[in-house]
């Protein structure tokens, strides 16, 4: 049972590492702004990470994501990963990354399993190897650590826990990794934003490699990295047959703020650039979009502004509504329920979204 800072409300919907209401949190008075900076000071500091994007006067910058960091000399960036170590150059380069890797048989448990190939046989044969499931082949899923965002709520918080003597892994070794029962590729993490320029080295090798075998990369991300680099990967996403998948946490810029402790201005923006780029592939999709759901905070409201946010640009987007599970810094609210995950569907249908998914359903109370 948390207690609201803010109107005194006491709620099991109340996380007591935010302290806030979600109510309270729009209205977004001074003294709620302080508590949610105060918040994410306290989550960052527990694992050494910078508390607001660094502005060193003397620093390189780094122009991967929407921080746009400047980084001192043997100081880190916001996402904890890009580091100044010698004053000349950031590290880690393009061909390098710290990352973890491992198999998933397909079909998996990803964001877009219910609508791409390896899923459901999507645009079979040019992009899958059967008219289903490609049962018998496998995902190369590749977490990249460190993260743009701030989320208390992360379902993968471990992307914060890398230790300096941690090596990084270089793309031409990643892609010895890829056989030929690898059918897709899946950045995700943390986020791949921080190290983007290594999953897109890696994939543009990979596929000067491939000969004629089918080989999808897709890439799952809160949308904060440049633009330009986010052209390059749906170029990529769209000749392999991948997807990029995002991750929209939420559509008020005051919620995602006081979830994430940053702002969701460049996620939108990238949004509307990726939804253009949609309708160059009906099927299989080229963007999905999937919304985690929060108990308290991200509620049937705020799914129904990101729903007709989605469907203004393009309805046939596909949109995944992600049952929670407490964890990290809001391990104290409860699962997803699963009224909460249908009556949310049922709301960005109505809001004109022709495929709406419920996951990880499994978790659903």
């Amino acid at each position: 049972m948390g207690r609201c800072l803010g109107c005194g409300r006491e709620s099991p919907l109340i996380s007591k590492a935010l302290g806030l209401c979600r109510d309270c949190i729009l209205e977004g008075s001074q003294k709620i702004h302080s508590r949610i900076i105060k918040a994410h000071q306290e989550s960052r500091e527990a694992f050494n990470l910078s508390p607001f994007p660094p502005r060193d006067k003397e620093g390189l910058p780094c122009n991967y994501c929407f921080n746009q960091c400047q980084i001192g000399r043997g100081k880190a960036g916001f996402c904890g990963v890009r580091k100044n170590q010698n004053g000349q150059k950031l590290r880690p380069f393009s061909q390098e990354a710290y990352l973890a890797w491992y198999y998933d048989p397909l079909p998996t448990n990803c964001v877009a399993s219910w609508v791409c190939p390896g899923g459901t046989g999507a645009g079979y044969p040019d992009y899958s190897y059967s008219r289903g499931p490609e049962y018998g082949f496998k995902n190369l899923a590749v977490f990249y650590y460190g993260c743009t965002f701030n989320c208390l709520f992360c379902q993968n918080w471990q992307h914060k826990q890398f230790g300096h003597q941690m090596k990084t892994t270089s793309a031409k070794d990643l892609v010895q990794h890829i056989d030929e029962r690898t059918s897709c590729v899946c950045y995700f993490g943390g986020d791949p934003t921080p190290q983007l320029p290594h999953s897109i080295f890696t994939a543009r090798l990979a596929l000067s490699q491939k000969g004629n075998k089918i080989l999808r990369f897709c890439w799952e991300t809160n949308g904060t990295m440049n633009s330009h680099l986010l052209e390059t990967i749906l170029a990529i996403a769209l000749e392999s047959g991948g997807c990029v998948k995002f991750d929209l946490k939420t559509f008020n810029p005051q919620l995602n703020m006081a979830l994430c402790g940053r702002s969701n201005g460049q996620t939108l923006k990238n949004f509307e650039l990726a939804a253009n780029w949609s309708f160059k592939r009906k099927e299989p999709p080229l963007v999905i979009a999937s919304t985690l759901l929060v108990p308290g905070y991200i509620n049937t409201e705020e799914v129904g502004l990101i729903a007709k946010f989605i469907a203004s640009l393009n309805p046939e987007i596909p949109y995944s509504l992600l049952a929670f599970y407490p964890h990290f810094y809001f391990k104290d609210l409860p699962c997803t329920s699963r009224i909460q995950a249908e009556e949310s569907r049922q709301v960005a249908l109505e809001a004109g979204i022709k495929k709406v998914n419920i996951g990880n359903i499994h978790l659903l109370t």
